[in-house]
């Protein structure tokens, strides 16, 4: 069978893999559940402690420091969920004028060494630039006071960078592709209903049907 014929026989329906195509195109829009926007941000700290002892001794005490700045490390992670944490931030938010509030518990933390990372989540853009101050000046000015054992003179607190806002859940490859898969899995479902309505069809729609059966075609009825 020839490409044209092909062609004709998909053209003669086309109706079929159209209302195919459409219809799915349609339901997927209307049933299809895209999350809201989420946004993140990161901000990173350097923790230290500073030696006791007389720098001009020989002495284990600066060793002590660095080992001792990671044990802190580890605590303020643990810390920055807290409701205390999130009761300071807001109290810095409230500071600068901001309706902002943020529940204990949206800040997670990661330490490498004496280098801690927070890790936080809001739905909107511009709230969580206000958010992100109030939690740096929350983790310099009144972190150190959850920990006798530190004190302000001899523990520091240093901002490295912050990064975002940014979008935290872009749309997955999934959810780009969903649709074109299947409007095109509807265009091919649509064709082959096509082909398969041909196939059953028994009437014979023109003269070269007849002579590829075996019949002699002696005269035709033109078409009005």
């Amino acid at each position: 069978m020839e490409l044209k014929q092909y062609a004709h026989i998909v053209w003669k329906r086309v109706w079929i893999p159209v209302l195919l195509v459409a219809v799915v195109a349609v339901v997927t829009l209307l049933t299809a559940q895209t999350p809201p926007p989420s946004y993140g941000m990161a901000i990173r700290f350097s923790v230290g402690m500073a030696p006791q002892a007389d720098e001009n001794e020989y002495n284990y005490d600066g060793y002590y420091a660095w080992v001792a700045s990671e044990y802190l490390a580890d605590n303020l992670t643990e810390l920055v969920s807290s409701q205390g944490f999130a009761n300071d931030v807001n109290a810095h938010l409230e500071e600068v004028g901001s309706s902002v509030r943020i529940p204990a518990g949206i800040i997670s933390a990661e330490t490498k060494h004496r280098i801690i990372r927070l890790n936080m989540t809001w739905g909107s853009a511009d709230e969580l630039e206000a958010i992100g101050p109030a939690v740096t000046t929350a983790m310099v000015e009144n972190s150190i006071k959850y920990f006798p054992q530190s004190s302000e003179t001899s523990t520091t607190i240093t901002l490295i960078d912050t990064t975002g806002p940014f979008l935290a859940n872009p749309p997955s490859l999934r959810q780009r592709l969903d649709l074109p898969i299947r409007l095109m899995l509807a265009l091919a479902a649509g064709i082959g209903l096509t082909f398969l309505l041909d196939y059953l069809d028994d009437s014979v729609r023109g003269k070269a049907e007849l002579e590829a059966m075996g019949i002699t075609v002696l005269a035709e009825i033109p078409k009005k």
